[in-house]
């Protein structure tokens, strides 16, 4: 037996190479797992254990992070969260955009952006800790972690939408922040672009970035404009936050309508200058469109926006809004209103600029991904092997290796999960191995629920969870942030 094994392990991989998540070149090893841990990482020949998997000719990473979900109550109604867990996702991370499920509950109609989450009876979780509960309850396919978002506060806290909070409710809204990260939460999340925000400003902000920071967490944002006065925006985010050592996140980073196309040089270059003395990162996605509601000021007749879902209308999911604003006879303004509530899918970004953001070295990688959605952005199902088989292999724009690392080591170290995101002994044991001569994305606009291609096995926690493209046993849990001592769950 293995000097490095004194016991049998429970699952060895051989034969693969092993890309661990830090960047450096792959090498051959066997990885050894024992429980929910990595035990061992080499050549282990002699080593005994109950299973193997022969993996030669694939490789071996870390499970993938995506760190830009609205899963939040999709794992719980799903939990064997297929659209995750078979493009090699073993943790997603919840609460985005200033949108989250605990602290909320709704007796009737859902207004945006909750909606965005599930329906009203799914909003059943008074505290942050009745969350993570019913997330261990669920056992889902993948890890969660989650973020508090800011509209989430104010809708539970803040008497007058409309208006910026009040001192009194600042404090009620820290006070529930503080709780949800004494419980684990990661941080939290804004989104001033939807109308739940829009009222706040930087002072009501600020208190809430300050505990953040006490407790070692990351404040994320939907930053206010991502169109024409996206650098005020940023300045704006930037500006949010006084303590110099909190990780800002700048979420789904695009320069988004005609006229902005082009300005990724001037934003990256105002990320590089603010990154010179504080840490702050981005996460996109790999495609040229984005998805949200249907917004009468997002339908500007200079782009190609398909209607996703309409409440009034649902014969009109999957036609193009240019469409059936002729055939009404009206703005396509004007039916994005008689649509609405509904969502969209909005071919607002330009091929160099998404190239340009994912090029750069603090650029992690979320899928953004709406899965209650009828006819979902294909990003829900493929981002992860888009970036590894469209662009980092086929368009060689970065390493395998550094594709890797943002996905994995980058986003856990960003986000607070020490124990997650590379291969080395005493980490976590979530895997996935994948071929990469054959890993790609197969959803479609037209078809976008489809699994992926080259994803060969997914283990979760030392479970296998995905293997030979078909679910095998849900082993996720509700992860707690690492970073200060909290640890995991």
């Amino acid at each position: 037996m293995s000097p490095q094994l004194q016991q049998p392990a429970d699952l060895i991989l051989r034969g693969g190479t092993v890309i661990d998540g830090t960047g450096a070149p792959g090498f051959r090893a066997e990885v050894a797992i024992r429980g929910d841990r990595i035990v061992a990482v080499g050549a282990l020949a002699d080593a005994a254990a109950r299973t193997e998997l022969q993996v030669d000719g694939l490789i071996v990473a870390p499970g993938f992070i995506d760190v830009h979900t609205h899963d939040d109550l999709s794992c719980l109604a799903e939990p064997d969260t297929i659209a995750k867990i078979s493009q090699g996702v073993t943790t997603v991370i919840v609460g985005n955009c200033g949108i989250s499920a605990p602290f909320l509950s709704f007796d009737g109609p859902i207004d945006e952006p909750f909606n965005l989450l599930g329906h009203a009876a799914e909003f059943r979780y008074p505290r942050f800790r009745d969350y993570a509960a019913a997330v261990d309850a669920a056992r889902p396919g993948t890890n969660i972690a989650a973020l508090v978002g800011h509209s989430t506060l104010r809708l539970r806290c803040v008497a007058d939408l409309g208006r910026r909070a009040t001192a009194g409710e600042v404090a009620a809204m820290t006070a529930l922040l503080e709780e949800a990260l004494d419980e684990g939460a990661l941080g939290l999340s804004s989104g001033l672009f939807y109308s739940t925000a829009t009222a706040a400003d930087r002072d009501e902000i600020r208190p809430l970035a300050h505990r953040v920071a006490a407790a070692d967490g990351v404040y994320t944002a939907h930053i206010r404009d991502e169109y024409d006065d996206i650098i005020g925006a940023l300045e704006e985010f930037f500006g949010s936050a006084d303590d110099r050592t909190l990780p800002l996140v700048v979420s789904h980073h695009k320069c988004a309508g005609v006229r902005n196309w082009g300005r990724s040089r001037e934003t990256l270059g105002m990320i590089d200058r603010v990154r010179t003395d504080r840490p702050v990162f981005m996460d996109c996605y790999p495609y040229v469109a984005g998805s949200t509601v249907l917004r009468r000021d997002l339908a500007d007749g200079e782009i190609d926006v398909i209607v996703t879902w309409s409440t009034p209308h649902p014969e009109m999911a999957g036609r193009k809004l240019k469409t059936i604003a002729q055939e009404w006879g009206c703005t396509e303004g004007d039916a994005a209103e008689r649509l609405s509530p509904g969502g969209a899918t909005y071919f607002q970004m330009h091929e160099d600029d998404v190239r340009a953001i994912m090029r750069h070295e603090a650029c992690m990688f979320g899928s953004d991904g709406l899965p209650r959605d009828p006819l979902p952005h294909p990003r829900l199902w493929g981002t992860f092997p888009r970036v590894l088989g469209h662009y980092a292999r086929d368009a060689g724009l970065m390493p395998l290796e550094e594709a890797v690392r943002r996905m994995t080591g980058l986003s856990a170290s960003t986000f607070g999960l020490a124990d997650r995101g590379t291969i080395a002994p005493g980490m976590a044991a979530d895997i996935t191995v994948f071929d990469a001569a054959r890993v790609a994305d197969v959803a479609t606009y037209p078809d976008p629920q489809r699994p992926s291609a080259g994803i060969a096995h997914v283990i979760v926690n030392g479970v296998v969870g995905w293997h030979s493209a078909a679910p095998a046993a849900r082993n996720g849990r509700f992860v707690r942030r690492s970073r200060g001592g909290s640890g995991a769950a």
